[in-house]
């Protein structure tokens, strides 16, 4: 079950890599692939596995405020015992 995910701010991202290491579930990766409108390369979020558990370790190291972490909240137990 998924704990949380990241957003990467494309026209923020200045593809330092610096979120690479911090991510202690190698969930970033730096394709190459996308260009934002300053002309740099964008890191990507890859999370097939919904590994992700939203420790903002990522968020902290970037310097650019390029990520933000969303954290699932848990759904209350009804008095059935369903969510």
């Amino acid at each position: 079950m998924r704990k949380g995910y990241i957003e990467i701010l494309a026209d923020r991202c200045k593809g330092c890599e610096m979120c690479i290491p911090a991510c202690p579930s190698s969930l970033i990766t730096f394709p190459m692939k996308v260009l934002n409108k300053a002309g740099y390369f964008v890191v990507e979020f890859v999370d097939p596995d919904e590994q992700c558990t939203a420790c903002k370790m990522c968020a902290t190291a970037c310097p650019d405020c390029a990520i933000v972490v969303y954290k699932k909240v848990k759904q209350p137990v009804t008095a059935g015992g369903k969510e």
